[in-house]
């Protein structure tokens, strides 16, 4: 396979060039749009007792949670006769608009206390949208124009589920545009200081931007047949970028190295690919096997990540494979224009190379440099350097033990959002979570007047945690009915069911709401019963994805403990990576805790609100997207520490020679993808931004604590018992191994 690319490299490097060039158009052209398809939201399975609660909400009762929220502010009191006559015409204008299955306010349901602000100058209207997900954001932009602004001497400022999910992919789109004009600079500067020269910094640009609108190509197919989340594409861009980079650092690398030793541009090539080529595959499938692990999932912001991830990572080696080779070959000497002075040229080191004997001065030139020495000092003293950097990493680790989940809402959005400023609002002026009231369903009920609802309503209305509940049998509070059924009463029954809605006192997106939901679900009822809403959500969403971590751990684990045997040989190397790439893992997800959850870094990292919680999707997927990155640079060294024992038969020297010429590489390639992933700070999104920099964090901690300090000094401790297999595994990775073969 390397041998065919290679000859394809030296003999047809202007045809590949030229239809690289033919998809980057065609790319460009069809997967540029792509943004415009993608969607909000995914965080619910649609198997789980809260949808299908939402289910029969929608088709029994025409209800369900809030869409649209309209907050009316007047200075002469929502009380006073002007302003509830024109609140109440306000009402039945939403009520009577296409798609808006229900719209209830303040006024419509005979001043309801808690849908009136403690100023008493603030009301609320409520609506909720029919359709899906994209049906419902058709809808409530139509409406939005509608109604954000004054509506007959009423100040009206529009908020709600709908307008969050819409901002957070305004966002979303925003900030990539962002990211990019920020860390493309960034980036192309430190690539100058990596590559040495300019020619060789622009190469991984080519090689990223081909990457990338090829991602967003399969991306744009995806969605024909899919739901595919807006966030794929910042996942396509950053890890595009991150790997591209890493790729052509791998391959340029092992190509200046074999003409530094006296290789032509052909033999340079083939050599390259034969050993770095490899390398760059298989890395390429150990991160593809990490992110397949979110296909278990049943949610599709989740397998999002893993329709952008997946191609992604292929992509980046197939280009990397192809089209790098064939723009080497072209320019030939020329990769090393513009040069930036204080080291040699290609020139003179080809013939210090020569002078000195090749082999033999690449020999001394990596047990003279800066990481052959670290890695000899760590393996010197072995045991002290593992156990402090094991207790570093525990100690940062320790917060994750109080790691509190939730739903993403309007809190994750800057401060200038305006789903963000109504929200914050309802909750400060408001007595109740009125938007985040659970559904009681209760199914095969006899018809109107017959149900036993009133007996039942009081006892949720006792529980812990309820502020009240409303039903057809009038309004609950502290166990007791405080207001009579009335003519809005009617819209909480249905020939054959009825249902109650349950308000709690305390954050929906908290442990308080997740163990109301519990309570609810486990009260005696008179008749077959659902439970549903936010809180009901965030529990099943929880509850499902505990329940499929095992198979997406198992996934991992196994995926990458074969990659690394086949290169190895080894049994223990393996379990070693895997032990301390949870390690360094749970140190991460220690300092997001602490600072996102706890507030330590809010003013730091920019302005976010402190939930007291994080999204549940960010340690999920910070464990896939980091996991595959350190086995990605894990294969890296393990691949020139073999390939070292298996010249020389030294465990010693090996890791420290492996060490040295992987170490400025691996290091350079984390610092650079490190800076594509700190550009999601600059996003407005407060997941995004622990996920940018959580990434950040673990590759730059995996590539010095860990492959600098952990891992000399546990081959040190363990020695020749590193490279220990059985018989008949020895036998099965002599046939079937991987490995960079030198020349």
């Amino acid at each position: 396979m390397f041998a065919s690319l290679a000859r394809l490299a030296r003999r047809r490097s202007r045809l590949v060039l030229y239809l690289s060039g033919v998809l980057f158009v065609v790319a460009g052209a069809l997967g540029g749009s792509v943004l415009q398809e993608l969607s909000a939201g995914g965080f619910v399975d649609d198997s789980t007792e809260s949808a299908h609660t939402a289910k029969a909400m929608d088709d029994r009762f025409g209800a369900g949670a809030p869409d649209l929220v309209l907050l009316v502010s007047d200075e002469r009191g929502v009380d006073s006769p002007a302003v509830a006559a024109a609140g109440a015409r306000l009402t039945a204008r939403v009520a009577r608009e296409p798609g808006v299955e229900q719209a209830v306010s303040y006024w419509s349901l005979g001043k309801a206390e808690p849908l009136r602000g403690k100023d008493g100058q603030q009301a609320l209207v409520m609506a909720r949208i029919s359709g899906d997900e994209d049906q419902v954001q058709d809808t409530f932009e139509r409406l939005e124009n509608r109604y954000r602004h004054t509506s007959r001497g009423l100040d009206v400022r529009v908020g709600g589920h709908a307008l969050a999910d819409k901002e957070m992919s305004e966002t979303t789109e925003k900030d990539l545009l962002k990211i990019e004009a920020v860390t493309f600079p960034v980036l192309l500067v430190v690539m100058l200081f990596v590559f040495r020269s300019v020619v060789a910094a622009l190469v991984p640009l080519l090689v990223s931007g081909l990457t990338i609108l090829s991602v967003l190509l399969v991306i744009r197919v995806l969605t024909l047949f899919t739901e595919v989340s807006a966030l794929a594409s910042n996942v396509a861009t950053g890890l595009g970028l991150g790997l591209a980079i890493d790729y052509s650092l791998i391959l340029i690398k092992r190509y200046r190295e074999e003409r530094d030793r006296g290789a032509g541009t052909d033999q340079a090539l083939t050599l390259m690919l034969r050993t770095a080529g490899r390398t760059v595959l298989f890395s390429s499938v150990t991160v593809t096997l990490a992110l397949a692990a979110l296909l278990v999932f049943p949610f599709y912001y989740l397998r999002s990540f893993a329709y952008a991830g997946i191609p992604t990572a292929l992509l980046a080696a197939v280009v990397s494979l192809t089209f790098l080779p064939a723009l080497l070959k072209v320019l030939d000497h020329r990769i090393e224009k513009g040069r930036l002075p204080g080291r040699r040229s290609a020139k003179a080191a080809k013939a210090a190379a020569r002078s000195n004997g090749g082999r033999a001065a690449g020999e001394r030139a990596a047990e003279e440099g800066f990481w052959h020495r670290l890695a000899m000092g760590v393996m010197r003293f072995p045991l002290p350097v593992a156990g402090a950097v094991v207790a570093l990493l525990l100690l940062l680790g320790a917060p994750f033990l109080g790691l509190r989940l939730s739903l993403p809402d309007e809190r994750v959005l800057p401060a200038d959002s305006q789903a963000r400023q109504v929200g914050g609002v309802l909750r400060d002026n408001f007595r109740a979570q009125e938007t985040q009231a659970l559904n009681v369903v209760l199914s095969d009920t006899p018809g109107p007047g017959a149900r036993r609802v009133a007996p039942y309503a009081e006892r949720l209305s006792g529980l812990d945690g309820v502020a009240r509940v409303d039903s057809e049998a009038g309004t609950f509070a502290g166990g007791r009915l405080v207001q009579e059924p009335s003519v809005h009463s009617a819209r909480f029954g249905a020939e054959d069911s009825t249902y109650l809605s349950v308000v709690p006192r305390d954050q929906s997106m908290s442990e308080q709401g997740r163990e109301l939901v519990e309570h609810l679900r486990g009260l005696p009822a008179p008749y077959a019963v659902q439970v549903g809403g936010p809180a009901a959500e965030l529990t099943d969403s929880i509850d499902s994805m505990n329940a499929r971590l095992p198979a997406a751990l198992a996934v991992i684990a196994v995926s990458s403990f074969v990659v690394l045997f086949l290169f190895t040989g080894s049994l223990l190397l393996p379990l070693k990576a895997l032990v301390l790439n949870c390690l360094s893992l749970s140190a991460t997800l220690g300092v997001l805790v602490w600072g996102f959850q706890e507030g330590h870094l809010q003013g730091v990292v920019g302005d976010f609100v402190v939930t007291d919680s994080i999204t549940w999707t960010v340690p999920l997927l910070l464990f896939c997207l980091a996991f595959g990155l350190s086995m990605d640079y894990e294969v890296f060294l393990l691949s020139r520490i073999k390939e070292e024992y298996d010249r020389t038969g030294d465990n010693t020297a090996s890791v420290a020679r492996g060490i040295e010429r992987t170490g400025s590489m691996i290091t350079a390639a984390a610092v650079l993808i490190s800076i594509v992933f700190l550009g999601f700070l600059i996003s407005g999104i407060v997941y995004l931004k622990a996920i940018g920099l959580g990434l950040a964090l673990a590759v730059l901690m995996d590539a010095t604590l860990v492959r600098g300090l952990l891992v000399p000094a546990f081959m040190r401790l363990v020695g020749k018992g590193n490279w220990w297999a059985p018989k008949p595994l020895r036998a099965l990775h002599a046939r079937a191994g991987l490995r960079e073969r030198g020349p």
